[in-house]
């Protein structure tokens, strides 16, 4: 196995601050890139921001703000939520306004181009700018799209040019086939497998400059600007590169292990579209796409602004904290099916799982250990369990997490039934041996939070090393 992992994310727009769905996928995906980090793989973790198209070029103008200007304050205002949701400091940031990804996109256009996969004509279609895509009446639901009921359809009548989509039914059945873990989990591979098998209908890759004057011009016609699809995708090979320096690109994408990551509303864009559109620039095919559900608000109905029912991630880390907020992301929230997130619901966890569970059992730990012991342990060799491991190998942070707090209520029984404060005092030797197990054991559940929780571990550890209980509770109940 390659010890090297190029872990990706979708790009955002930044026409609006990130959600929580977005908050899903940034900090699962950061978990994976600081797992694969502590066993020393080589990752290159890459996210970033979608800068074009029309809701884009429509939220600038209703501001009355230059559209690039807008797009550096919303790139500046992604990092700075980046940084409040824990996500890791060496990550590579990718804007689709970068001259180096510009010209990569120009070149991969050619290069589908000449390989006869993109021709021109004149068509009419229903496209959601929610989505930034076109929507065949099969796909709405009352005559909307069900990813943005709420947002009228836009209808398109100009010439543009098309990709020939069409083209690769067979060669993406056929990759599927011989790549059954493609897409996790499972059941996302046999949609998108069911979606190219119903076929693939060639689709629109440009905009005439004059209606929507924000995007990237089109090789050789100065009158077209590139379908933001096209050109967002291509940041997961520009970024290493592509095509002017290829040494990262030959080492993370081509005999590495290029996985993305991304929610259920963009596994067709992933697995299928982004595949397609490799295979006409003759460039070797992703990895593994790995596919979250939607956070859903009261009613199992899909977080939204419009319908009322969202909650700011940034008012969460505000008042509860970063760790806080990643907990309730990786515990409560299904690895890959949807799952509701309310206040109430957040509190409850956070209580139970945090403030009396890990913050308490932390605090009775090491309260014993400083008043007995000299804080001399030996901690080398203290690492991961195997079954951990794989719970994380295979994408599900929800199973690994439950798993670490299985190890913390396990350690909390323990303290119940043997008891070591009132043992110390008949038995000093024994008490001692189990408050040093407890302190062992504590240290090892650390370990496992590396990933998770990582400001979380990093305070257990060191006051591990002090021998010093908390000064303060590492979560504080909230009532």
């Amino acid at each position: 196995m390659s010890k090297t992992l190029y872990l990706t994310t979708t790009l955002p727009y930044v026409n609006a601050p990130l959600h929580m769905g977005h908050a899903l996928e940034f900090v699962r995906a950061d978990t994976i890139a600081r797992y694969k980090k502590h066993l020393d793989f080589d990752v290159y973790f890459n996210t970033g921001t979608d800068e074009h198209g029309i809701k884009i070029y429509d939220k600038a103008i209703e501001k009355g703000l230059d559209v690039q200007d807008f797009v550096d304050q919303g790139f500046e205002t992604f990092k700075e939520q980046l940084r409040i949701f824990g996500i890791l400091d060496n990550i590579h940031f990718i804007r689709t306004t970068d001259e180096s990804h510009i010209k990569a996109v120009q070149e991969f256009w050619k290069r589908v181009k000449d390989n006869g996969y993109i021709y021109k004509k004149q068509y009419e279609a229903k496209y959601c700018i929610g989505c930034e895509s076109e929507k065949t009446d099969s796909e709405l639901v009352d005559g909307a799209c069900p990813f943005h009921p709420g947002m009228e359809l836009k209808l398109i009548n100009e010439e543009n040019y098309f990709f020939k989509y069409s083209s690769f039914g067979d060669r993406l059945l056929k990759f599927y086939d011989e790549h059954l873990d493609f897409v996790v989990p499972d059941f996302r591979l046999n949609e998108v497998r069911n979606f190219v098998k119903g076929g693939l209908q060639d689709f629109s890759i440009s905009r005439l400059k004059e209606k929507m004057p924000w995007g990237i011009e089109v090789p050789g016609d100065s009158e077209q600007v590139m379908y933001v699809w096209f050109d967002a995708l291509v940041n997961y090979i520009s970024t290493l590169g592509w095509p002017n320096n290829n040494e990262n690109f030959e080492k993370y994408w081509v005999h590495g292990t290029p996985t993305q990551y991304c929610g259920k509303d963009n596994t067709r864009f992933q697995a299928a579209m982004w595949q397609a559109m490799l295979a006409a620039a003759d460039l070797p095919n992703s990895h593994q796409i790995i596919v979250n559900g939607f956070i859903t608000g009261s009613g199992g109905i899909r977080m939204s602004k419009s319908l009322g029912n969202s909650v700011d991630p940034r008012d969460i880390v505000k008042e509860y904290g970063t760790d806080a907020l990643r907990y309730f992301l990786l515990r409560e929230v299904g690895s890959f099916e949807d799952s509701p997130f309310t206040i109430e619901r957040f509190k409850d966890a956070y209580n139970s799982g945090l403030a009396n569970g890990l913050g308490n059992l932390t605090s009775r730990v090491l309260t014993l250990s400083e008043k007995y012991l000299d804080g001399k342990y030996d901690l080398e060799g203290i690492e991961m369990p195997l079954e951990y491991f794989d719970h994380l190998d295979n994408f599900d942070i929800q199973k690994a997490t439950e798993f670490v707090w299985q190890k913390i209520g396990e350690l909390d029984k323990r303290i119940q039934e043997t008891e070591p404060f009132k043992v110390i005092k008949v038995d000093p030797d024994k008490g001692k041996e189990l408050i040093k197990e407890n302190v062992l054991m504590l240290y090892e559940i650390s370990q496992m939070l590396i990933p998770l929780l990582p400001e979380t571990s990093e305070k257990i550890q060191e006051l591990i090393k002090q021998n010093k209980k908390p000064e303060n509770p590492l979560f504080l109940r909230k009532e």
